[in-house]
């Protein structure tokens, strides 16, 4: 079987959300550790905003960032599928 063409928005739609998934998860890493650097210099209330902004804007960011380099690498992958024939895959 050979993968001859990818759907560019599809797949980008795909990526953007795994990438905002990430995103999350690393917004939630920052929250974290915003959290605990509050506490340990005495007051948590100059991170806590830090913290709350990283949960909301990098998976947006990223959920972003992951669909458009998405779209632009099916868009690539397309035109030189077309040169070279594709990848060949094995499926049972």
């Amino acid at each position: 079987m050979v993968i001859k063409r990818v759907e560019p928005v599809s797949c980008a739609k795909v990526m953007g959300m795994i990438y905002a998934l990430l995103g999350l998860i690393l917004g939630l890493l920052v929250a974290a550790l915003g959290s605990m650097a509050g506490g340990a210099f005495g007051s948590a209330m100059p991170f806590a905003g830090v913290g709350i902004a990283a949960v909301i804007v990098l998976p947006i960011v990223y959920g972003l960032i992951g669909f458009v380099f998405c779209l632009i690498g099916a868009a690539i992958y397309n035109l030189v599928a077309g040169w070279v024939g594709g990848v060949e895959i094995q499926a049972e």
